[in-house]
């Protein structure tokens, strides 16, 4: 069975980038514009991981985070931060928002699917 993936990215193309990547690895993908898209998308569907940005208008990758980690739904879905951001400091506010890994943009498919398989065992 194919893992379902939900993208959450402002960037169109990030997205696109994304959905090719992942649908070329066997992966369904569903997508989202911000956080705030990103939370109604998941009243809609059960992704395996979710990918999301820090950066997006309306709410940000931290508020998305907190946010699914607050719904009993969806607390234990995997999700990765796909992001330009290295700083420590916003690592560790994303891991204590409930992430469960840091990606940085420009992102290399192969080790993207391999970080999605990884958390999704």
């Amino acid at each position: 069975m194919a893992k379902t993936i939900l993208t959450v990215d402002d960037s169109r193309t990030i997205r696109e980038m994304l959905k090719a990547a992942l649908m070329d690895a066997g992966m369904e993908v569903v997508q989202a514009e911000d956080g705030v898209h990103g939370l109604e998308v998941l009243e809609t569907c059960e992704p395996d991981v979710i990918i999301t940005d820090i950066n997006m208008p309306r709410m940000d990758g931290f508020g998305f985070i907190e946010a699914v980690r607050g719904s009993g739904r969806h607390r234990a879905i995997p999700i990765l931060v796909l992001t330009t951001e290295s700083v420590d400091d916003k690592k560790d506010r994303a891991r204590r928002a409930g992430a469960s890994g840091w990606i940085i943009k420009p992102f290399d498919p192969v080790k993207l699917v391999t970080a999605i398989n990884r958390v999704a065992a």
